[in-house]
């Protein structure tokens, strides 16, 4: 029963977001209004974003193809709108958290019952991602570009180093563990992470490596990985981050809608054609592709400050 009720939370995260972006991207495009950042009002900035409609649609399905492998798509679609200049930097956390807040939640009710882990163990892991990504969006949708540079900078290093090690096998990596459920000293540890990488979500840090380094560390079941990452992604994004940025306005119209049709058809695609990949090549030419990335961002910062 608490796998279907979790499952329909998903359709319900699902229907909600798509209802508040289409509503807010309406009432962007009436507002004759210049913003103080972009420098465009909301009908040219959505003029200036559909130009990059084939790069953002590529980038949504590919992103979310390898997401569902277990990849993650933060990191490949930071670096891809960073190479393709397609989405402006201020823009990046906010269209990550509301354009794969779709296709996450369809990966979370796809592999929600993956395995039979423990309820209390998921559902206090998910209510903390939430919780992180509330308290930490409404930080993140104020900052200016120099602030986003930098602090993409430094998620994307650590996420970066953090898949490294996952390809690799180091430690916790590599570990097999059997258990399906926490209580105790390690319940605490596992909620307190999901907090904290549940705040991180905000800055564009994807919580996929890490959860999946703590879930190993704690000696569960590596299977545990996939619907306690996948559930905490979909609801945090689907209650916390999506709507909060959406309520802000800080997120790219048209990329975003790119980014949840297009993510979607990537992961079911994935699902249903490519469960099993030797991805262990592709994920070191990822790793390459996010660290240059992060240096640009920080090249970026320094040279440029909040300036687009």
């Amino acid at each position: 029963m608490a796998m279907y009720i979790m499952k329909g939370l998903c359709v319900i995260g699902i229907i909600l977001n798509v209802v508040l972006m289409l509503r807010k991207n309406k009432q962007l495009r009436a507002n004759p209004e210049k913003d103080p950042v972009i420098g465009l009002n909301g009908e040219e900035q959505w003029q200036e974003q559909k130009k990059h409609a084939i790069a953002t649609a590529i980038t949504g399905f590919v992103a979310n193809f390898l997401d569902t492998l277990g990849i993650g798509s933060f990191a490949p679609s930071s670096a891809a709108f960073k190479m393709t200049k397609s989405v402006d930097d201020v823009l990046v956390p906010g269209t990550l958290n509301v354009g794969d807040t779709v296709p996450v939640c369809v990966e979370a009710f796809l592999f929600f019952g993956f395995v039979e882990m423990d309820v209390i163990t998921l559902v206090l892991m998910l209510v903390a991602s939430v919780i992180g990504s509330i308290v930490m969006a409404g930080i993140v949708s104020r900052f200016d570009r120099k602030k986003v540079r930098y602090a993409l900078f430094v998620g994307l290093f650590l996420l970066a180093t953090v898949i490294l090690l996952k390809v690799f096998n180091v430690p916790p990596f590599g570990t097999v563990g059997t258990a399906l459920g926490l209580r105790g000293v390690k319940l605490v540890i596992a909620v307190v992470g999901n907090f904290i990488f549940g705040a991180l979500m905000s800055i564009g840090v994807g919580l996929y490596a890490p959860c999946m380094a703590m879930v190993l560390a704690l000696g569960m079941d590596a299977g545990c990985a996939f619907p306690a990452m996948m559930g905490s992604c979909a609801y945090l994004m689907a209650f916390g981050n999506g709507p909060k940025f959406i309520a802000e306005g800080r997120y790219d119209m048209f990329a975003s809608l790119m980014q949840a049709i297009f993510g979607a058809l990537g992961v079911l695609v994935a699902y249903i054609f490519v469960k099993s990949l030797p991805l262990e090549t592709l994920t070191k030419v990822i790793v390459a592709v996010v660290y240059l990335t992060a240096f640009l961002y920080l090249r970026d910062a320094i040279k440029k400050g909040s300036a687009a």
